[in-house]
């Protein structure tokens, strides 16, 4: 089913926990001891010569892959798709795994220049702002927040529909990429790589032999993301997955998300553009891009609408700014209802 936007609402307002160390292993399987917690984190380490050390975090309860890249010489890191704990029965924001990974970052000495989005997502609230204000506060220079050059457009949309003051979300941003514009994460360089049909505005980042794809490939297993947010495209989706796999078999494809089915107990945070062109159920070789249509359609047709979606695209838009507070001091959101009368 298709995500419908009603037109009522009502306003509301509205972590890591114990760690997992993940091993890649053969074709590919992971291994994870996990610790006492409510909900595990995961996360790992990928270091190869004249390529970025990788530290892979995953965080459970939305199945999001976060990833701090940093150039082993200069220790300098950019910090990818974070998440800002929020918990939708106690309306309350927590920062565990933000901080997660600001303990991350200073364990190994890291100097953050970067915190990265992908896309606005819509599943879980993204920790940029946070991670910006702490890190301002311990090391000596503010990291730029970054995200493509599309985001205007997600910005008037959602924020026309969810009432958001253009004051809270047009100066949010620091650096808005332009299609293949090269950055440097210390004496890496990196590129920013247009991957349009989830959401319009989508990037990759790649650095090295990896590309850092957000909503666009997930495992073979799992396949690949919906399209069916305003501004998604499957037919672009398409294309930007024929971008991926036409890069050499080497590269590691570092996905947004996991979901792991039951055949297999643990997330993995990449696959190379080899096993997906082997194994990926939606885009391997011998996929037509009408099969692609066809599948990706109808399979979207039958979602439900992400568990965080109307909270995540209110602090996403903003780049994990809150919303400012009203004059009885109260920070709100707007959640829409749906009504099956119109009695109302």
């Amino acid at each position: 089913m298709s995500i419908v936007w009603p037109r009522f609402d009502i306003r509301i307002l509205t972590l890591p926990s114990g760690s997992a160390r993940v091993a890649r292993l053969p074709n590919p399987v992971f291994r994870a001891e996990v610790g006492n917690s409510q909900r595990a984190l995961s996360s790992s380490k990928v270091s190869t010569p004249g390529e970025p050390s990788i530290h892979s975090v995953f965080e459970k309860v939305t199945g999001t892959w976060q990833y701090i890249i940093a150039d082993p010489e200069t220790k300098t890191a950019a910090i990818i798709d974070s998440v800002l704990d929020y918990d939708p029965v106690g309306l309350a924001i927590t920062t565990r795994s933000a901080d997660g990974l600001l303990d991350l970052a200073k364990k190994n000495g890291y100097k953050i220049d970067w915190i990265l989005e992908t896309h606005a997502h819509a599943d879980h609230l993204t920790a940029a702002a946070y991670l910006q204000r702490q890190l301002e506060k311990t090391q000596s220079h503010r990291p730029q927040i970054g995200i493509g050059k599309r985001i205007n457009q997600v910005q008037e949309n959602f924020g026309a529909k969810y009432k958001v003051p253009k004051k809270e979300y047009e100066p949010v941003f620091d650096k808005l990429f332009d299609d293949d514009e090269v950055f440097e994460i210390g004496n890496l360089k990196a590129m920013a790589i247009h991957l349009p049909g989830h959401t319009p505005d989508h990037l990759g980042y790649k650095v090295g032999d990896n590309v850092f794809c957000g909503d666009t490939v997930f495992n073979a297993d799992v396949g690949t993301a919906r399209c069916d947010f305003p501004g998604g495209s499957v037919e672009s989706l398409w294309e930007s997955t024929r971008k991926l796999l036409k890069m050499p078999d080497n590269v590691k494809i570092w996905t947004g998300h996991d979901y792991p089915p039951d055949n297999r107990a643990e997330p993995m945070p990449f696959m190379t553009v080899k096993e997906h062109k082997e194994q990926n159920k939606h885009i391997k070789e011998g996929t037509t891009k009408d099969d692609f249509v066809t599948m990706r359609t109808e399979r979207d047709a039958s979602l439900k609408a992400p568990r965080l979606l109307h909270q995540s695209l209110q602090i996403n838009i903003r780049a994990g700014h809150l919303p400012q507070p009203n004059e009885a001091g109260t920070r709100l959101l707007h959640t829409p209802l749906k009504l099956n009368t119109e009695s109302f």
